[in-house]
């Protein structure tokens, strides 16, 4: 549902939604109904909001609240989603329809992940300006995109002209699915919920270190660690079932 459903937006005295394109995932995975999930959420909530020419999922995106967007360019430029579009281009929709001020490009995500490359798999903000990603763990699969990812953002700002921090968490490493298939596990796509933060677990032996430094980063919820991989076998985690 993150990625078929719509995108609220809110500010004083006004909530809207957004409506983007939904393509199955780049021609991926294409199920009759998904294109009307957005439209019938926003009619069954009552609340209005406009559609944008642009294919574009919820879980590609991730925003600070104060005008900072971060995004990847896999997932919206090129490829078949957004063939005629650059990055110019992408940025006044986005502006136009989320309200943002500065967009953060980041650059190729994790192997086998069938997005090419979400951002909530990728870093997440976990307070204005401050920014979660993953350290490859020895021997990790993904350790060039993941290093490489830590390295842009701390050289990126806010859209209040200020540098990003960048904190992280150890990653899951190579985890595999029953048939020994490489997947795209991460502790990123954890769900902040009002008073909790679920985070997905794999049976790694980095799975108690990545809670107890997502702990240190929301000191006022608590942080559980619950059993992600067979969600992750069908594909994504906790925040891409929620919107």
């Amino acid at each position: 549902l993150r990625d078929t459903g719509p995108i609220f937006v809110a500010r004083a005295g006004e909530l809207a939604a957004a409506r983007f394109g939904f393509d199955g995932w780049g021609g991926k995975y294409v199920m009759d109904g998904d294109t009307e999930v957005a439209g019938r959420v926003m009619a069954w909530a009552g609340v209005r909001g406009a559609a944008f020419d642009l294919v574009l999922e919820g879980g590609a995106i991730e925003v600070d609240g104060q005008g900072t967007l971060l995004t990847t360019r896999p997932c919206v430029l090129g490829g078949v989603r957004n063939p005629t579009l650059d990055a110019a281009a992408a940025e006044a929709r986005l502006r136009w329809a989320l309200g943002v001020e500065h967009v953060v490009w980041l650059g190729e995500g994790l192997q086998n992940d069938h997005t090419d490359g979400h951002i909530d798999t990728l870093a997440r903000f976990v307070a204005p300006g401050v920014v979660a990603c993953m350290e490859p763990a020895a021997g990790d699969p993904n350790q060039d995109a993941l290093e490489a990812i830590a390295r842009d953002l701390a050289a990126s700002r806010t859209a209040r002209g200020e540098r990003i921090e960048v904190v992280t968490v150890p990653s899951p490493g190579a985890v595999e699915d029953a048939a020994g298939n490489l997947m795209p596990a991460s502790y990123m796509n954890f769900y902040i919920a009002n008073t909790t933060v679920a985070v997905p677990t794999y049976g790694s032996d980095n799975d108690s270190a990545a809670g107890e430094a997502i702990q240190a980063m929301f000191p006022g919820r608590r942080v559980m660690g619950l059993a992600g991989k067979d969600v992750a076998v069908g594909g994504g985690a906790f925040h891409c079932g929620t919107q």
